[in-house]
């Protein structure tokens, strides 16, 4: 397979590919961060005690992360284009049918159906930008598609709000999911047509998981990876619940604060990409800038979360503003590395292995969170135990994690 040019503006094709990627992650983090707006709304209605709701808010992550491996198998080994198509139609149907159910254990499966068809997309946008887009591109693609994760949730949260205030959960989820259908014409048009056969020397087989998981630097990208997962995902499933059942804001309120927490992320993570490229191509390592990006964004990130509980409510609010805005510093570095350090060849198999390890915190967060709010009657202690998370995710990327560039396979293979 020829690789990418790394000189010269995107082409007109990788760029329209770009736009349906972020796109695609923006109706993704929307339908998967839906529940958590509506958790005070569906708790009310259904009855749900907080040890319920946090379930019912984890199960998504307990199909999203079992499926990350088999996923990144997929995009390795099939057409990446149609995986990823296949699990959009998955995930969006499930958004539409979440709207008809009304038992907890309805919910539950079709949560549960949401997880499996979301599993494809980042092994898919990990291939496709490792394989078709340069090295001094990816900071500005993982940039967009950071944006698209995190901009979700703003307008889930700000315009989902709003809706749901005015004409209830329901409709809403079914709107969502029937319009969201629409990507797939122009995915289905414009997707990435270069799936070739790899080929190899019998002599460098590609690298298997097991090659994958001896490497320390997968290991320490992986423990770094769900500490910041950890992070959004308490915020993603959390903070609605928090603001309007701790902090005593409205439903309207809850919406507006929320969405420019996510949107503020969303723009640091536009900025921090380009940036990062141009930082490359001046002269400094990729090392030394994407380590910098995720240690500053993450642990600052961490450190204004906690102080965000102790503070009176106006100051809770800048801090907790402050905090989305230094994740997005992070967060396009945390695929950015796993592409590098995998190379194109394999980017399917370790961004399957890395988001399945990291999405635990998806499993772990909201459940986690459940309990200790039902167990102390208030945030503190969630709060503080993000913040330890996100302070040994920050360690480990410092010092697990070697230089941020490809795996010496051949090597390896030749150790193992």
């Amino acid at each position: 397979m020829p690789t990418p040019p790394s000189s010269g503006k995107l082409s007109a094709a990788l760029r329209r590919v770009l736009i349906l990627l972020t796109l695609s992650v923006f109706l993704n983090y929307i339908d998967r961060g839906s529940l958590s707006i509506a958790a005070p709304l569906v708790k009310d209605e259904l009855g749900l005690s907080p040890w319920q709701l946090g379930l019912l808010l984890s199960s998504f992550f307990w199909t999203y992360t079992a499926f990350q491996i088999p996923a990144g198998w997929l995009v390795d080994r099939f057409d990446v284009g149609w995986v990823l198509a296949f699990g959009f139609f998955v995930w969006t149907g499930a958004t539409a049918i979440t709207g008809a159910m009304h038992a907890f254990a309805a919910l539950l499966v079709v949560r549960l159906i949401l997880g499996f068809g979301e599993a494809v997309a980042y092994p898919s946008y990990s291939k496709i930008l490792a394989r078709d887009f340069s090295a001094r591109h990816r900071g500005l693609a993982n940039g967009a598609i950071a944006a698209g994760q995190t901009s979700g949730p703003a307008v889930g949260t700000f315009v989902g709000g709003m809706l749901m205030a005015q004409f209830g959960w329901r409709p809403f989820f079914i709107g969502l999911g029937l319009l969201s259908l629409l990507w797939l014409i122009p995915w289905i048009i414009w997707r990435p047509r270069t799936h070739v056969p790899i080929r190899r020397r019998s002599t460098e087989p590609l690298p298997g998981l097991l090659e994958i998981l001896v490497q320390r630097s997968c290991w320490g990208a992986c423990i770094g990876h769900f500490s910041g997962n950890y992070l959004i995902y308490f915020l993603l499933t959390w903070m609605p619940f928090y603001l309007v059942r701790e902090r005593n804001f409205s439903m309207n309120s809850m919406a507006r604060i929320g969405g420019v927490a996510f949107l503020l992320c969303a723009l640091s993570s536009l900025v921090s990409g380009p940036l990062t490229d141009r930082w490359i191509v001046a002269g400094a390592s990729p090392t030394r800038v994407r380590k910098t990006m995720l240690v500053v964004g993450l642990a600052g990130a961490g450190l204004l979360l906690v102080l965000c509980v102790i503070a009176t409510p106006a100051l809770s609010v800048a801090l907790l503003l402050a905090s989305s805005t230094f994740y997005g510093l992070c967060n396009p570095h945390i695929f950015a590395s796993a592409q590098a350090l995998a190379g194109p060849n394999v980017a399917g198999k370790w961004m399957g292995l890395q988001n399945f390890i990291g999405n635990f915190a998806g499993i772990v967060a909201p459940a986690l969170t459940g309990l200790l709010v039902q167990k102390t009657s208030h945030f503190f202690w969630a709060f503080a135990v993000t913040g330890i998370v996100t302070l040994i995710g920050s360690l480990s990327w410092i010092y697990v994690v070697g230089p941020i560039e490809e795996v010496a396979w051949r090597a390896a293979n030749g150790r193992t």
